[in-house]
């Protein structure tokens, strides 16, 4: 089958954000993956080799800020806008006119907006975890505040440059190990457990992180890599993403309750808490996701499922885009 025999190879290209770093392997008609927080192109490491067995150009992008992709300065040049635009300009770099777009965490929404704004270029849409939810309501940060407990939820303590910073970087390696184990399926804290995503007065993330244990999928190497990243690449360019979220609001209003109405996939965890939260996004996906055509629930899963079950979600991705229009 077309691709079978390649290796996964490291490209730079040039994008707005500078040079983009990406990952493909395989050869056939292009789908782009796109990560998340706090990830990078290796969250795809299970899906480069399963979808270029079955004939498809596969490339995993490091989003602008992350990694070996230019990391621009300023909260303004981590728009959804912008890395919409970088993910046409990988496209156009690849030589090809369009692509399925694919995103995971945060690039669930940015794949859902690429489809969006630029239908012409993205003909399908698959989404991981994070349900698309349109643009609507009030800003983000009037949500934000009017949220009940006393408790400062996550997105409001990323927001002041540098704060979350002061907690992570002394200790990058720690901190994503006690992320990723707290919201996986075989590691997170119980429902018992004071919430994970909300800080108490005069506190920070990891102060509710579990300790001594680690998720079955994150083996010494598979950490040792993103600690790496991080500790070379800081966190500034990955938390400016949610700094963005504001801009976001104002620069998608001509799009509010939008459908994206391209083909589409859904995949996401029981366990994720982002499937509860975002429930009613997902009721709303006959109006919302009018093309929907593939949606599934994996039991016993967190949030990072396609490092969480590789062979399950490369089983549901080949299906889908095989079930594609030319």
């Amino acid at each position: 089958m077309a691709g079978q025999g390649t290796n996964p190879t490291h490209r730079l290209v040039p994008s707005p954000a500078g040079r983009t770093h990406l990952v493909e392997q395989g050869t056939g008609p292009l789908v782009l993956l796109v990560h998340g927080f706090p990830e990078s192109w290796y969250s795809w490491r299970h899906q480069l080799p399963a979808l270029a067995r079955a004939g498809y150009r596969a490339v995993a992008v490091d989003v602008r800020g992350y990694g070996r992709s230019s990391k621009p300065a300023g909260i303004d040049a981590y728009r959804l806008t912008e890395l919409i635009e970088d993910n046409v300009a990988v496209v156009r770099a690849l030589g090809e006119e369009t692509a399925v777009v694919v995103g995971h965490d945060w690039g669930s929404p940015i794949a859902a907006y690429s489809g969006l704004l630029r239908s012409d270029v993205f003909r399908a849409v698959g989404l991981l975890s994070v349900p698309y939810a349109p643009r609507g309501g009030p800003r983000p940060s009037e949500v934000f505040a009017g949220m009940p407990g006393g408790e400062e939820f996550y997105v409001a303590y990323f927001q002041q440059p540098g704060r979350a910073e002061a907690e992570i970087e002394p200790d990058v390696r720690g901190w994503i190990a006690g992320l990723y184990t707290a919201l996986s399926g075989d590691t997170m804290p119980g429902p018992e457990d004071p919430p994970l995503h909300f800080v108490a007065p005069g506190g920070t993330l990891r102060d509710r992180f579990p300790r001594g244990r680690r998720p079955s999928w994150l083996g010494e190497a598979e950490l040792d890599h993103y600690a790496a990243e991080f500790e070379r690449g800081g966190l500034t360019g990955p938390l400016n993403r949610y700094r963005a979220m504001e801009r976001d609001w104002e620069d998608l209003a001509d799009f509010d309750g939008a459908p994206v109405t391209q083909p589409s996939l859904f995949v996401t965890g029981a366990l994720d808490t982002a499937t509860g939260w975002l429930a009613d996004a997902i009721r709303q996906y006959p109006t919302t996701l009018p093309g929907l055509v593939s949606s599934h629930v994996l039991d016993g899963c967190g949030h990072w499922v396609q490092q969480e079950r590789p062979a399950e979600v490369n089983r549901i991705l080949t299906d889908w885009l095989a079930g594609l229009p030319d």
